[in-house]
């Protein structure tokens, strides 16, 4: 998105200017502001991370880019473990521990104790410390299905219903519902 639009404002700057396009380059920020904001409590200073299932998968530029804009760790399942109901990240200093996970790995993956055992790209344990309160997972466990473009004509209704608003403003105010309903 904020490739596409550095892009299209450079061949059709015209078009933004007569337009009035809302700016996107702000995006990286408020994710970043949001995740935190959703951390486990007690934790004051959260260490955000953003996992991806690898270098193969073909969104793994827009992983590593999201996370180089928003200066947090791009990881993979290999770079975390649990330990004492923590996730921690390896690092070259030895382990951090990981409170905020924005995953970008689908749910069966995830977790091989939990979900599929034959699954490397996730974290052995992950899901006990969910479950615990002891890290976020941002796009949380069974979220993909908003995701998928078969459910898009219906985000208007889901956004009256959750919300009690007829149109999104453009304002991250989900963020805010969901920390009022957990």
């Amino acid at each position: 998105m904020l490739e596409n639009r550095k892009m299209m404002m450079r061949l059709f700057p015209e078009l933004f200017a007569r337009n009035k396009v809302a700016p996107v380059a702000h995006y990286p920020d408020l994710l970043l502001e949001n995740l935190r904001s959703v951390a486990p409590s007690g934790v004051r200073d959260p260490a955000v991370v953003v996992m991806t299932p690898g270098m193969h998968n073909s969104a793994y530029f827009e992983h590593a880019f999201l996370a180089q804009q928003m200066g947090v760790e791009l990881v993979e399942g290999k770079d975390l473990f649990v330990e004492d109901e923590q996730v921690f990240m390896r690092t070259t200093r030895g382990p951090k521990r990981v409170d905020i996970i924005y995953r970008r790995i689908d749910d069966d993956f995830l977790d091989a104790l939990a979900f599929r055992p034959d699954s490397s790209l996730g974290v052995p344990g992950l899901l006990s410390v969910y479950r615990a309160g002891r890290v976020t997972l941002a796009n949380a466990i069974g979220t993909g299905v908003a995701d998928d473009k078969s459910v898009y004509p219906y985000v208007p209704d889901m956004i009256k219903f959750y919300l009690d608003e007829s149109r999104f403003s453009g304002t991250c105010r989900l963020g805010s519902a969901a920390r009022r309903n957990t």
